[in-house]
């Protein structure tokens, strides 16, 4: 087995035929009627994975008159596969055995007769079983995208982790050369140009010289690396660029959710403001995508009045959000900065299960 999965239109077409050759056993030529709605009924599955309700409303009259009833039983499976409603799998199955059980165009149901509770027992049974089927692909899907959830957040936290590991050992390494490294090499460059001055030699003096020089630029690449390794660790300098709004577009599309961004903003914002645009954004996406799973986001950006407006807005998640931990100062960090700015920010369910987070900041990046 190479775990290659069979594709969709072939599986569809092998139930067709089934369905068919079910059609053949049940069903004679001379009667067209149940005839046409049993063949109709086989080629609704082909439905069955875009319009799964309709498929299975297209297949009651075949099960209501004729015996071929493998159409309607796979359009019930497919609609518990791809279906939350238990309510209305109930009235499916329902449905299923009453049409199932009747004999139109005269049904004759005594449900006095033993031999019929037998029968409807038996197709309750057969319906039951098709939507419970269902239902257990339905979950092991959910748990095979839990799971592949999971293994994304375990990679990301790991590499969080090595990340902050590594930006220590060089905050660690730039503290060591600025302290003990940078120190001694400036003793050098002192000495030597004390040398220099108080030297009657002239050979010294030029050695002294070339020493002094050696020193101090040996002292300025150590500044230079310590630089380097402080941006490395985190810190705010010229070598890390902070993000503007020209990665807006790279962030939403990046984010791993299908997300909308439309903005307005003109040209001139301060860094302050751009940089908390951003982290609104970045961390409103981060918390769509942790707990609302499924749920497409949409990022407007206006300027209005001197204003900057931002929302985010998220649809209801179509799937149970994971347990996934987390330290709640996402949104308190998000005050805190827009705080700082003179600005805003709330946050509140929507009418319809989704969520909206709101900035407001004024344009002059004042802190």
């Amino acid at each position: 087995m190479n775990g290659r999965r069979v594709p969709a239109g072939l599986v569809d077409a092998a139930l067709v035929a089934v369905a068919l050759l079910d059609v053949w056993v049940h069903l004679d030529a001379d009667e067209p009627l149940r005839l046409a709605f049993a063949v109709g009924a086989a080629f609704a599955l082909l439905l069955r994975r875009r319009l799964p309700l309709l498929t299975f409303v297209l297949t009651l009259p075949a099960i209501l008159l004729s015996a071929a009833i493998f159409a309607g039983v796979v359009a019930l499976y497919s609609l518990a596969t791809l279906s939350r409603n238990r309510v209305m799998l109930g009235f499916c199955v329902l449905a299923y055995a009453i049409c199932d059980m009747s004999s139109w165009p005269s049904p004759e149901i005594d449900l006095s007769d033993t031999s019929t509770l037998i029968t409807l027992g038996y197709t309750t049974a057969t319906a039951a079983a098709a939507v419970f089927l269902g239902q257990l692909v339905q979950t092991r899907r959910d748990l095979s995208l839990r799971l592949a959830e999971i293994s994304e957040a375990r990679d990301h936290e790991r590499m969080l982790t090595d990340q902050s590991v590594l930006a220590k050992e060089r905050a660690q390494l730039a503290r060591e050369m600025h302290d003990v490294v940078s120190h001694q090499v400036s003793l050098i460059a002192v000495r030597a140009g004390a040398l220099q001055v108080s030297s009657p030699d002239a050979e010294v003096k030029e050695a002294a010289a070339t020493i002094r020089g050696l020193s101090v630029q040996t002292l300025q690449e150590l500044r230079h690396m310590v630089d380097v390794l402080r941006a490395s660790g985190g810190r705010p300098t010229e070598l890390t660029p902070q993000p503007s709004l020209a990665d807006l577009r790279q962030l939403v599309e990046g984010s791993g959710i299908e997300a909308e961004l439309r903005t307005d903003l003109p040209n001139g914002l301060s860094p302050a403001v751009q940089r908390a645009i951003y982290r609104t954004v970045q961390e409103a996406l981060t918390n769509v995508r942790k707990h609302a799973p499924g749920a497409a986001a949409t990022v407007s950006i206006r300027h209005q009045g001197g204003t900057v407006r931002v929302t985010v807005t998220n649809s209801a998640p179509t799937r149970p959000a994971l347990p996934l931990p987390s330290a709640r100062y996402g949104l308190v960090g998000l005050h805190q900065r827009a705080a700082l700015l003179g600005g805003t920010v709330t946050s509140d369910p929507t009418a319809d299960g989704g969520y909206e987070l709101h900035l407001e900041l004024p344009d002059d990046g004042r802190a």
